[in-house]
């Protein structure tokens, strides 16, 4: 089955056109800009890259130019749009109500519209590309894909706060996490490399980029994630702060006379990698600032390490124990030494990196010793295939 996976941003708009069988991507491309003159289209796999510069005014012309480029011109995929079986869709907020991936409805386009709410930068650009899709591919079956449906999977032990019961019934004010389909992705690989069932494995996650979460996964299903209501929560990111005490947005809001929407931007933009290194959110250019003697670049590499090892130890407590650590995503999959320093001391709880296989190798592999009783991972992500094996699973069951 052709699966047409679909990320809509809010001025993006990415693609990949996969068999789902092979996982072969049979396509792929980005419109970046989109709402601007400067808006282009990026596209191609392997060296066989384009990039056309040309107006795209709204997502639904981006939808247009995409399938044309999917059945025309220079990286042609297929024949025609009776080859594309189905659509995927990546939704950031699915809410309480769906713990898997659904055929789109009316009645689901009305939920993702609702939860917009807890998700105002990116569920509309979600339904902006699934209109889009409707619009041009009209009787091609789509699926939404949400990064809260692993996470539905957690306790409320693990999901609610300690804030008065009647914002949780009133305003659905809970943890519903992110990267869930990063996290469950790379949990399922880490126990087919590890040579054990997915469903009595124990492993902790940790999708590490620009944007960072942790996630405890035991007998296959999450039990305990670091985003919460947002992504602002939990690990130090690039520009995001993480979990701080919460009593310092008030007192921060006072003393530099913010609003809601300043403080707002304070603790998602300026925080992070970015604002104690002052130099960038990128983790490359923090540490070549570091090593050169930036001494604030080097507190924001000690703060990130901290940030995911406390992690670890909250999930090995809360699972008690775990059988491997999954690193993944840009950071994660690509930065041995950050991957060093945050495992550095935890050999004491069986935890022991080997320093060879950590700066060696590509593609899913174990970095501990033989001796660690946890395994360490580093395997790449591929959220797009596993959108578009939903999708092909759910259609086929229609």
């Amino acid at each position: 089955m052709n699966v047409l996976v679909i990320n809509a941003g809010s001025s993006s708009l990415k693609y990949q056109l996969m068999h789902v069988e092979s996982q072969e991507v049979l396509a792929k491309g980005i419109c970046e800009r989109v709402g601007s003159p400067a808006s282009f289209h990026r596209y191609g796999t392997g060296p066989k890259e384009h990039q056309d510069d040309l107006p795209l005014e709204d997502h639904d012309q981006a939808i247009a130019l995409v399938i044309d480029a999917l059945t025309t011109g220079p990286a042609k995929a297929v024949d025609s749009l009776a080859a594309i079986d189905a659509v995927g869709h990546r939704v950031v907020q699915g809410g309480r109500y769906y713990p898997q991936s659904v055929l789109i409805t009316e009645e689901v386009i009305g939920r993702i519209e609702e939860l917009a709410k807890l998700a105002p930068l990116h569920n509309p650009p979600a339904l902006r590309g699934i209109f889009a899709c409707q619009h041009h591919m009209p009787g091609v079956p789509m699926v939404a894909v949400f990064d809260t449906s692993f996470f539905q999977s957690m306790e409320p032990k693990s999901y609610m706060y300690p804030l008065p019961y009647d914002l949780y019934e009133k305003h659905d004010i809970r943890k519903y996490g992110a990267h869930g389909t990063s996290h469950r992705y790379v949990a399922e690989q880490g126990a087919r490399l590890l040579g054990i069932p997915f469903a009595e494995s124990r492993l902790i996650t940790l999708h590490l980029g620009n944007g960072c979460s942790a996630s405890a996964v035991a007998g296959g299903k999450a039990v305990d994630t670091s985003m919460g209501l947002t992504p602002l929560d939990g690990l130090m990111m690039g520009t995001r702060c993480g979990a701080i005490d919460p009593a310092i947005v008030p007192f921060v809001m006072d003393l530099e006379g913010l609003d809601t929407a300043g403080v707002n931007n304070l603790m998602n933009k300026q925080s992070g990698l970015l604002g104690i290194s002052g130099v960038s959110n990128d983790l490359r250019t923090v540490a070549e600032a570091a090593d050169g003697g930036n001494s604030r670049a080097a507190l924001a590499l000690d703060l990130y390490a901290q940030s995911v090892k406390k992690y670890i130890g909250i999930y090995l407590a809360v699972m008690g124990g775990a059988d491997g650590i999954v690193f993944t995503a840009g950071i994660g999959e690509n930065s041995a030494m950050m991957r060093a320093r945050i495992l550095e001391g935890l050999e004491g709880l069986g935890i022991v990196c080997d320093p060879l296989k950590n700066a060696q190798g590509k593609g899913p592999r174990v970095i501990s010793t033989d001796s660690s009783s946890t395994a360490v991972m580093v395997i790449p992500t591929n959220e797009e295939y596993m959108i578009a094996r939903d999708t092909a699973e759910i259609v086929s069951a229609q």
